[in-house]
């Protein structure tokens, strides 16, 4: 598909390279994009191979800029990623993309905008701001998940969250990959080389590294909120046991005066008087029984029941 960037993208069947003098967005498949390379006069003599591309980069040529995207789907970031190329230069930017993911996104952006001044620099902007549109939603999403696991952590709800939060964490990782390459991007861009953009306009490229820096900080710090998670629901377990420890520790030490009583009174010695004594098997129950009572407020007092 081709379009001219007027006040908005206006479609067009071909473009005329010789005739009008206005700045275009081609979307090719790989295979039109090999039969077509030549028409654009990019200058780039490399295949592009969409299945080899495993990051989002930008590379400044002779006399073009070419680079690739990799963008995790936000819905489900574990999943693999959406690639697809570019190509552009002063005259306009070639997308391939055999996705469709471009074609959407082209989509969305006819429909919402309209430039008083258009320029390729103010489609690259919103194109790049289409990739992280709901990035501050699936962010506060995040944030809320793990709000919710810590509250159950400490009231003790919580079931063992690890692999949920080693997937949030995992995911958060995959963000801020993807956030780091995004500002590289948006720097090279910003630079401007190559002299393809007006001067004036680079600061649409500064806008969005802004805002994508401000992403990389939000999902660092929930990455970090994601590990200390981690660390209280293993501390929470580290309590649950040495609660359980010193019960034990407390039953036992209840239990080891009347052990002994128990052994002491099992010898059967032939001249042990207390065998004789009518009182004698209710006095050792007696005993014990005080024994057991005194030992509970002993440990009440010291607070370890």
């Amino acid at each position: 598909m081709y379009y001219y960037i007027k006040n908005t993208l206006q479609k067009t069947k071909k473009l005329d390279f010789k005739g009008k003098n206005e700045q275009f967005v081609a979307v090719l498949t790989s295979a039109e994009w090999l039969e077509n390379r030549e028409k654009f006069d990019m200058g780039i003599e490399m295949d592009i191979d969409l299945s080899a591309i495993h990051s989002t980069k930008a590379e400044v040529n002779y006399d073009s800029l070419t680079g690739t995207f990799s963008v995790p789907d936000r819905d489900k970031i574990s999943m693999p990623n959406t690639n697809f190329a570019f190509a552009l230069d002063e005259k306009g930017i070639v997308f391939i993309d055999d996705s469709g993911f471009v074609n959407k996104t082209i989509s969305n952006i006819i429909s919402s905008k309209r430039w008083t001044m258009p320029s390729l620099e103010r489609f690259i902007y919103d194109f790049l701001e289409q990739i992280v549109e709901r990035d501050r939603i699936v962010l506060e999403r995040v944030d809320k998940e793990l709000d919710v696991i810590e509250s159950n952590i400490l009231g003790g709800d919580e079931k063992d969250p690890s692999q949920r939060v080693s997937r949030i964490r995992s995911d958060l990782r995959d963000l801020r990959i993807h956030y780091e390459q995004l500002l590289d991007l948006g720097q090279e861009l910003e630079e401007n080389e190559n002299d393809f953009f007006n001067e004036d306009n680079t600061r649409y490229f500064h806008l969005f590294t802004q805002r994508v820096s401000r992403l990389h900080d939000v999902a660092s710090s929930l990455r970090e909120y994601s590990i200390q998670i981690r660390d209280l629901y293993q501390s929470q377990l580290d309590i649950k046991q040495n609660r359980t420890m010193a019960l034990l520790t407390v039953i036992t030490s209840i239990f080891m005066p009347l052990t002994l009583i128990a052994g002491w009174y099992g010898m059967n010695f032939k001249y042990m008087p207390e065998l004789e004594y009518k009182w004698a098997y209710p006095a050792v129950i007696a005993v014990s029984i005080v024994i057991v009572i005194i030992s509970l407020i002993f440990f009440k007092k010291k607070k370890w029941l």
